[in-house]
């Protein structure tokens, strides 16, 4: 089967319906799962089953995007953030917004794994950066500026993001969560 076109190929109508396709399939993933029913993405875009099949021929297809979608969105803040707020705010600004890029995740499951796999590319944002990198360079920016302590480690603060992302699933992870990433600014900004 043809691989659909690009996005910036397309013509403004069907730019339009496909990002109301990844941001319906986006949201549904998130409270389903990826065996969300498609047609209920078309419903909640507001297109028909056939809008969607030309936009993402696969199910897979559709998973690939709305990641990559997520990675470049949480690259994309984590530069804006560095601009516009002082380091150890743009870090726990950044830190909090990754709770949704988690909640992403968590519903793509299995099938981002197999996908992952098989395309390691998709790990790394069309900038040529990853996760990994852009808290790096926050959390460098913050202890340049005596904000946060000296003596962090990202491999700290990845442990940490590791183990919300593992937490059970419940109605208020997100919230949960939030809090823990509040507790871990705080312990980073302790002793600066």
């Amino acid at each position: 089967m043809a691989m659909p076109a690009p996005p910036e190929r397309l013509r403004a109508d069907a730019r339009r319906n496909r990002d109301r396709l990844t941001e319906a399939a986006t949201a549904l993933f998130i409270e389903h799962g990826v065996n969300a029913p498609l047609e209920e993405i078309a419903r909640r875009a507001g297109v028909g089953i056939g809008t969607l099949y030309r936009h993402f021929p696969t199910r897979d297809t559709l998973i690939e995007v709305v990641y990559r979608q997520e990675n470049e969105a949480l690259a994309d803040a984590a530069a804006k953030l560095a601009r516009e707020l002082p380091p150890d705010e743009a870090l726990a600004r950044w830190l909090q917004r990754s709770l949704d890029y988690m909640a992403t995740k968590r519903g793509l499951g299995e099938s981002l794994l197999i996908i992952l796999r098989n395309k390691p590319e998709l790990l790394v944002t069309q900038q040529g950066e990853g996760f990994p990198q852009a808290l790096r360079r926050l959390v460098d920016a913050a202890v340049a500026a005596g904000s946060i302590r000296a003596d962090v480690e990202i491999e700290d603060i990845m442990q940490a993001l590791m183990g919300i992302y593992a937490a059970p699933a419940s109605p208020d992870w997100h919230r949960r969560s939030g809090r823990v990433l509040d507790l871990l600014m705080a312990g980073l900004r302790a002793k600066a």
